[in-house]
């Protein structure tokens, strides 16, 4: 199993991973709403693709079933997706698979699950997402952190309108990493976006 990277980039189709993993990204989610099964298994594979040539990591947003028969890297699952013991079960071992929290109960009851990092926000308000949580803030990130009491949990990857210029204050909280989408993919340059960011998470 792959090691968690710092940056999880959030992309929707081949063009923006290739850029970003030319910039050094690592690590590729997959994530496509309300489209069909062919769409998702056509993109996902191109996202695959790109993914074993720059080494990088392939996860896909939800789809448990065909992050299977691909033999992707990993799922993320959203709250309202598969169980994570149901995800496991059918993935098996060796299949990274991540969760979305929202609130210290989420966390804490996700740290009794087969997981291996959590997704953790929103930090600010996103509008690549639908149907938004409540904005945690840094002060959210800091009493959830604070609030664990020596839980043992996965990595904590904050999600949710980080831009460059949040970075080292989000890491400040005690997270393990970052995941990014739209200050990647509106960019001017995708690449160098991506450039950046890494620099900052070091």
């Amino acid at each position: 199993m792959k090691l968690i990277s710092k940056l999880h980039y959030i992309t929707t189709n081949a063009d923006m991973a290739e850029q970003a993993c030319k910039g050094g990204v690592k690590w590729i989610q997959l994530r496509l709403k309300n489209v069909s099964d062919v769409h998702f298994f056509t993109v996902a594979k191109e996202v695959q693709t790109i993914c074993k040539k720059h080494n990088a990591t392939f996860i896909i947003n939800d789809n448990v079933q065909l992050a299977l028969e691909l033999k992707a890297d990993g799922v993320h699952l959203g709250k309202e997706d598969t169980l994570p013991q149901d995800a496991r079960a059918i993935l098996g071992n060796d299949i990274i698979i991540g969760s979305t929290a929202n609130t210290i109960e989420d966390v804490t009851q996700l740290s009794k699950m087969p997981i291996n990092y959590i997704g953790l926000g929103p930090y600010k308000f996103t509008d690549t997402k639908q149907n938004l949580s409540p904005v945690l803030g840094l002060k959210g990130y800091i009493d959830i952190i604070n609030s664990l009491n020596n839980i043992k949990v996965p990595p904590i990857i904050a999600i949710g309108g980080i831009r460059i210029e949040d970075t080292a204050s989000i890491l400040n909280t005690g997270v393990y990493g970052i995941a990014v989408s739209g200050a990647i993919t509106f960019a001017p340059n995708i690449a160098d976006a991506a450039r950046s960011f890494i620099v900052q998470l070091g």
